[in-house]
């Protein structure tokens, strides 16, 4: 596996992941995210960005062995989009039952819907991209 691919595919990752939850957090959806009593006033982003660059060489590393040398965007989007619903089903349906938000269903389009934007751009990136065959 070349290092190259590990690299666009975690750069990617961040990207997507943090280009779309800001736009989700601070522009879009910031209301929302206002009205959750525990977060915080002053995110602490060390935390977040250290786990977008772990998910990133993660899933990069799992897109490589599933990709199976068929790197096209197709087969990036599929990959996200099945990754997607792993991560995304459990921020849009078990925090909603976990923590005490005040509107279930607004949670649940949210997170859904910032998580399936931030997947779809993950794997148009990795198809578009990661081209060369694992070694």
């Amino acid at each position: 596996m070349k290092t190259r691919n590990v690299i666009i595919g975690t750069v990617s990752y961040v990207g997507a992941s943090f280009f779309v939850q800001f736009i989700s957090h601070f522009v879009i959806n910031a209301d929302h995210y206002a009205s959750i009593a525990f977060m915080r006033e002053q995110p602490l982003m060390y935390f977040g960005l250290s786990t977008m660059f772990l998910q990133g060489i993660v899933l990069t590393v799992l897109y490589l062995k599933w990709a199976n040398g068929t790197f096209n965007v197709r087969q990036g989007i599929r990959f996200a989009w099945l990754l997607g619903a792993f991560f995304v089903s459990y921020l849009a349906l078990v925090e909603a039952d976990k923590y005490n938000v005040q509107d279930i269903v607004e949670w649940v389009i949210v997170e859904a819907g910032a998580g399936a934007v931030q997947f779809t751009i993950f794997g148009f990136l990795l198809g578009r991209f990661v081209k060369v065959k694992n070694e």
